[in-house]
C-alpha cells in the first residue's frame, strides 16, 4: 500500500557513530522508492570534525586528535559532540514537492520557534543557514539532495563541550562564536537534552506532516 506523501517516521537513535550513520543515510536512500516512509533520524554523535562539501583544510587550525570525516554534505566544517542534537532528514524532497531552498526554510523557522518558546530570540544571517543568537551561532544546517530525496540536517548546541568548535573556523567564519541552550538557560540538567529533542522534533512535524 503506497505511504501517504506527508508521513514522517521519527527514530530515536542515540549515540551514534558519524561515518556509519552516514553510510546508513546513503544506504537508505539508495534503497527507497516512491512507496518509502520519510524519517527524521535524531541522535548525537561522538566527537568528530565533519567536513562539506565546500569545506577547506585551512579552517581545521588544530584537530586535537578528533576524527576528521569528508562528508558530501553542503557547507563547510563543523563540530559534533555529545549534548548536541542531531537531525537528520531523510525526505523524499520531490514527492512533497519542494527543493532544498525550501528544506532550509522550514528547518530555520522550526528552530526559531523551539528558540521563542524558551523565550530565547534566533537570527538568520543572509548567505549563511543556520541559527544565532546575539551574533553566535547555536545551530547550523547542512544538506544534501540525491535523487530527489534529502540527507543530512541540522545540528542543535543544547549541553555540550563547546571548546572543540575554538578550534576551528566554524562553517568557514574565523573567530565565529557559538552558544548552546544549557548556558543561555542557565539550566544544566540532564533532562535538557531530551526536552530540547522533542520541542524540535514536535516544531518539525507541525512543518512536515
Amino acid at each position: 500500500m503506497p505511504v501517504p506523501s506527508r508521513a514522517v517516521f521519527v527514530r530515536r537513535l542515540g549515540l551514534q557513530d558519524y561515518h556509519a550513520t552516514w553510510q546508513r543515510m546513503r544506504d537508505f536512500v539508495e534503497r527507497r522508492d516512491a512507496d518509502t516512509s520519510d524519517e527524521l533520524w535524531v541522535l548525537e554523535h561522538p566527537p568528530v570534525f565533519t567536513q562539506g562539501q565546500t569545506g577547506k583544510p585551512e579552517h581545521i587550525l588544530d584537530a586535537h586528535g578528533i576524527p576528521v570525516v569528508q562528508s558530501d554534505r553542503g557547507g563547510q566544517v563543523t563540530y559534533h559532540g555529545p549534548g548536541q542534537l542531531v537531525v537528520y532528514f531523510l525526505l523524499d524532497v520531490r514527492r512533497r514537492g519542494f527543493g532544498v531552498r525550501t528544506l532550509v526554510d522550514l528547518i530555520e523557522e522550526a528552530l526559531l520557534e523551539v528558540l521563542a518558546s524558551w523565550g530565547i530570540t534566533g537570527t538568520l544571517r543572509k548567505g549563511a543557514p543556520g541559527v544565532y543568537v546575539d551574533d553566535a551561532k547555536i545551530a547550523a544546517l547542512g544538506l544534501r539532495i540525491r535523487r530527489g530525496c534529502s540527507l543530512h540536517g541540522l545540528s542543535l548546541n543544547v549541553a555540550m563541550d563547546l571548546e572543540p568548535f575554538s578550534w576551528i573556523n566554524p562553517c568557514g567564519y574565523e573567530g565565529l562564536q557559538v552558544v548552546q541552550l544549557a548556558d543561555l538557560l542557565q539550566r544544566h540538567d540532564p533532562g535538557l537534552f531530551c526536552e530540547a529533542g522533542e520541542r524540535v522534533v514536535e516544531a518539525l512535524l507541525a512543518r512536515l506532516v
